[in-house]
């Protein structure tokens, strides 16, 4: 929606309550049901008629998209206070797991999602890699010929191999196992 000056109109508190109530509950229906949740069961659960949710998400994938874009913004937003309050190679570990987390939550949705919706994530968690990373090499807590995006790389790669019922801790094993490295030193 737009104001008479063609700018975005800023929604009203009890808006901003509903979109914020139909993401979460958009976000648990998808991690439980798959991309073809029911949409009215998701209006329901979050309190608000379908209108509501249609007005704000015309569509399914819209709406997938807008629950994908806060999951990642909260990615980001972890990410940024691991910055200021844990140390570097703490830090950097706590948001790959997390990422880890992320990840197998998602695939349930990513064949919904477009390749927009994959470029503006790609943003924030690479920079968000880059930012972690880069304080634990200039800490000494990497070598310093670690490449951020080369550990990004790598977890992306441990991520979309599932081959058996415990491939998501084995994956947070292969995070430790690639910090190993990278470091010289065990974390965990």
């Amino acid at each position: 929606m737009v104001n008479v000056a063609g700018q975005p109109r800023k929604l009203r508190a009890d808006a901003l309550r509903n979109r914020d109530r139909l993401l979460e509950t958009a976000r648990e229906a998808f991690a439980s049901g798959g991309a073809d949740a029911s949409l009215d069961d998701i209006a329901k659960k979050s309190g608000v008629g379908s209108a509501t949710l249609y007005r704000h998400y015309p569509t399914r994938e819209l709406l997938i998209e807008a629950v994908y874009q806060r999951e990642v913004e909260k990615l980001g937003a972890m990410g940024a206070e691991l910055l200021i309050s844990a140390p570097p190679l703490a830090a950097l570990r706590t948001w790959m797991m997390t990422f880890v987390d992320h990840v197998i939550e998602k695939h349930i949705i990513a064949s919904a999602l477009n390749e927009t919706a994959y470029a503006t994530a790609s943003v924030i968690i690479q920079g968000t890699m880059e930012r972690l990373a880069r304080r634990a090499i200039d800490n000494g807590d990497l070598r310093p010929d670690t490449v951020p995006s080369d550990l990004l790389r790598a977890m992306i790669g441990v991520l979309h191999i599932r081959a058996g019922p415990d491939w998501q801790e084995s994956a947070k094993r292969l995070v430790d196992i690639l910090l190993r490295g990278a470091s010289g030193e065990r974390v965990g």
